[in-house]
């Protein structure tokens, strides 16, 4: 085999290689989904139930789910915030209203994202939240404080075992949406 010939049976084979981790990386993410789904029990879309949809679940007054609210903030993030209440007594089906505190304690705007997490993690599914300020970026002033509630049900097909769950969130802070409130506050503000 000639030199030449060889090298063209490695570009092939290169190619080939190359073609199936691109089929591969495709095929791999329907897989991630169903073993986050099904195997981990842990909600991906995201997309929850709707305020009329949760209004519409049955109440299942013969059970009681313990829920526990944690609360953090990264350290990059210059705010104080906790939940109104450590824990409450919910009824799967129930729609419930939960509040949360935060504090800006720099003395400019700050935006900050808040990440949810439900424990256990086979819960999250039957977690839904309907009105959340996990949503959308949160801008505080400087010195601002601010009640920001949740709003969610618990689906009442949640297993029998699981009676109790935990609700946290992380806040973060959000560099670039921050940026952008403070060049916008410094380009409004007027020169003298």
């Amino acid at each position: 085999m000639s030199r030449e010939a060889a090298n063209l049976l490695v570009v092939r084979r290169l190619l080939v290689v190359v073609a199936a981790a691109f089929f591969l990386g495709f095929a791999l993410v329907p897989l991630y989904e169903i073993a986050c789904e099904k195997v981990f029990g842990i909600k991906l879309d995201g997309a929850g139930v709707t305020a009329s949809e949760a209004r519409a679940m049955t109440v299942d007054p013969s059970r009681t789910i313990r829920v526990r609210f944690d609360a953090t903030v990264n350290s990059a993030l210059d705010w104080e915030f906790a939940p109104k209440h450590r824990v409450v007594e919910v009824h799967p089906g129930q729609l419930t209203q939960a509040w949360f505190t935060a504090t800006n304690r720099a003395s400019h705007p700050v935006v900050g994202n808040a990440v949810p997490s439900v424990a256990p993690n086979t819960a999250s599914i039957y977690f839904n939240k309907t009105e959340c300020f996990c949503f959308t970026e949160q801008l505080l002033a400087g010195g601002e404080t601010r009640d920001m509630p949740v709003v969610f049900v618990i689906d009442p097909a949640i297993p029998r075992e699981v009676r109790e769950l935990t609700l946290g969130y992380a806040f973060f802070l959000n560099d670039t949406a921050t940026r952008r409130v403070v060049a916008a506050d410094v380009a409004a503000t007027p020169r003298s």
